[in-house]
C-alpha cells in the first residue's frame, strides 16, 4: 500500500464515521478532529511516496498523523479546542518538526479538552458507545485511534490526560519520562507538569513514534516463549486507595496472570513510600496554569466554566515562589523516595488499572473543575514523580462491554525496558 492509498482511507473513513465536525459536538458524532488538513495531507503523502521508492527510507514514512490540537504546525490554526486562542504559528513544535522529518504525513489537529484542563473532552464521542466519554484531556486523539480514523496520534499528560483515553478508547500510549519529550512549541497547561507523548492502536507502534519523537534508541524486543523471564512486576500498592469497578478489577487480574504466564514474577512488594500527593499537584498545576492564561485575563467569561473554576482556584491558593519551590522540593523527595524503593526492592515495573472505572457518561466533564476526580485518582501521580507509564488495553467488560487498560509504570529513564515489557505483554492480551 502506498502513502497515497493509506491517507486516502483514512480520509474517506474519516468522512463515513468521524460525524459533524463542532465546537461542542453531538450526540451522534464522534467529532475526533477540530480541523483535517485534506488537501495537504494527499501533497504530503505524494512526497512520502518518492522517499518510500528510495532506499533504506525513514520506517515511519507516509504514516499518517493527528496531532492534539496543542501541538503547533507553522501556517496552521492552533486553538487548544477553545474560543480563546486562535493563533497561527509561524513554526513547527519540535515534536512536529521531528515527526515530519522521519516522513509522517498530517492528517490534521484532533480535539482536547479545552486548553487539556480535564480528565474529559465531552465534545467528543467515545467511538465504542457514542454517549460514553472518549476520556481526557486528549481524547479526540484516542476517539481517533479507536475509530481507525488514523494509525497514529499525539497526546499531552499532566495528570492522566495520555493514559485515560487511552484506557477508555481502548489504545495504547506512552507517558514517557518527564522531559524525554521537547514540550517547545506546545501550548502548556502547567509547565512543571506536562508529557508529550504519542498514541496508537499498539505499544509496539507508541515505541516507533517515541523513537522518531525522540534520541531514545530502538527497542529490545522480548522474544521467546517466556520473554518475561527475570522480570520482576509488583501490583502497585496504590490501587488499595481506590474502587476499581468490577471490569476494571478483571481486567487487572487478566493482566497479572499473563504476566506469570510469560514468566514474569509477580510479587507484593513490601511498605512503599506513604503519603499521597493530589493537593499539592493541583496546587502546582493551577498556579502554572495561571501564569499561562493571565494574557486572556480580560476574557475570563470566554472559557468553558471548568476552565475557569481551575484558574480561579489557582487565584485562591495564591501561592507565593516560595510556598512554589516548596512545593517543588517535596516533589522531588517523594520522587527520590519511589525511585529509591523501587530500585531496593529491584521492581521493573509497577502494574495497575490506569483508570478504576470504564467510560463514564458524557456531558458533565466542562460544568465544574474537579468532575473527573475518579479518572485521574490513579494517573496523576506518575506526573508528579515524572516516571514513565505505558497504558495497554487489558480487554472489554463483561459487563459494560467497554474497554479497561492497565498501565506498568518504571523508574526515570527506564522508558526502552518499560515499552519492551508492555510490548510482550501486549501480545498476549491482544
Amino acid at each position: 500500500m502506498s502513502s497515497s492509498e493509506l491517507v486516502m482511507a483514512c480520509l474517506r473513513r474519516i468522512g463515513e464515521r468521524d460525524g459533524h465536525h463542532s465546537a461542542d459536538g453531538d450526540e451522534g458524532s464522534i467529532n475526533a478532529w477540530v480541523r483535517v488538513y485534506a488537501e495537504d495531507a494527499r501533497a504530503a503523502a505524494a512526497i512520502a511516496d518518492v522517499r518510500l521508492a528510495e532506499p533504506d527510507p525513514p520506517p515511519l514514512c507516509g504514516v499518517p498523523v493527528g496531532l492534539k490540537d496543542l501541538y503547533a504546525v507553522a501556517g496552521k490554526p492552533l486553538t487548544a479546542s477553545s474560543r480563546l486562542l486562535d493563533e497561527v504559528p509561524i513554526a513547527d513544535c519540535d515534536v512536529w518538526r521531528n515527526l515530519k522529518n522521519a516522513g509522517m504525513v498530517l492528517l490534521g489537529h484532533t480535539h482536547t479538552h479545552e486548553f487539556a484542563a480535564g480528565g474529559t473532552t465531552d465534545q467528543v464521542g467515545n467511538p465504542w458507545a457514542l454517549e460514553r466519554s472518549a476520556g481526557g484531556s486528549s481524547g479526540g486523539s484516542g476517539a481517533a485511534l479507536a475509530a481507525g480514523l488514523v494509525p497514529a496520534a499525539t497526546g499531552t499528560d499532566t495528570a492522566g490526560s495520555l493514559r485515560i483515553p487511552a484506557a477508555l478508547c481502548g489504545v495504547s500510549t506512552i507517558k514517557p519520562t518527564r522531559g524525554l519529550v521537547s514540550m517547545n512549541g506546545v501550548v502548556p497547561l502547567a509547565q512543571s507538569l506536562d508529557h508529550g507523548g504519542p498514541m496508537a492502536r499498539s505499544v509496539a507502534d507508541c515505541a516507533a513514534m517515541l523513537a522518531a519523537m525522540t534520541t531514545l534508541p530502538g527497542i529490545s524486543r522480548r522474544d521467546g516463549t517466556r520473554p518475561l523471564d527475570g522480570v520482576r512486576v509488583a501490583i502497585s500498592p496504590r490501587v488499595a486507595a481506590v474502587s476499581l469497578d468490577d471490569d476494571v478489577r478483571d481486567g487487572l487480574e487478566v493482566a497479572v496472570s499473563a504476566c506469570r504466564e510469560l514468566g514474569a514474577t509477580v510479587l507484593d512488594a513490601s511498605t512503599p513510600p506513604t503519603g499521597e500527593a493530589d493537593v499539592a499537584h493541583l496546587k502546582v498545576l493551577c498556579t502554572d496554569m495561571l501564569a499561562f492564561h493571565r494574557k486572556f485575563e480580560d476574557r475570563r467569561g470566554e472559557y468553558r466554566a471548568s476552565t475557569r473554576e481551575f484558574l480561579e482556584m489557582g487565584e485562591r491558593f495564591a501561592i507565593s515562589s516560595g510556598q512554589y519551590e516548596v512545593l517543588q522540593d517535596e516533589r522531588r523527595v517523594t520522587t527520590g523516595r519511589w525511585q529509591r524503593w523501587l530500585e531496593a526492592e529491584r521492581i521493573d515495573v509497577l502494574l495497575e488499572p490506569t483508570v478504576p472505572v470504564t467510560a463514564p457518561l458524557r456531558g458533565k466533564g466542562y460544568d465544574h473543575a474537579g468532575n473527573d476526580a475518579d479518572l485521574v485518582s490513579l494517573t496523576y501521580f506518575w506526573d508528579w514523580t515524572g516516571f514513565p507509564v505505558v497504558s495497554l488495553p487489558a480487554g472489554v467488560g463483561r459487563r459494560s462491554q467497554l474497554p479497561v487498560g492497565v498501565s506498568l509504570v518504571g523508574t526515570t529513564g527506564a522508558d526502552a525496558g518499560v515499552l519492551a515489557i508492555s510490548i510482550a505483554l501486549q501480545e498476549i492480551l491482544h
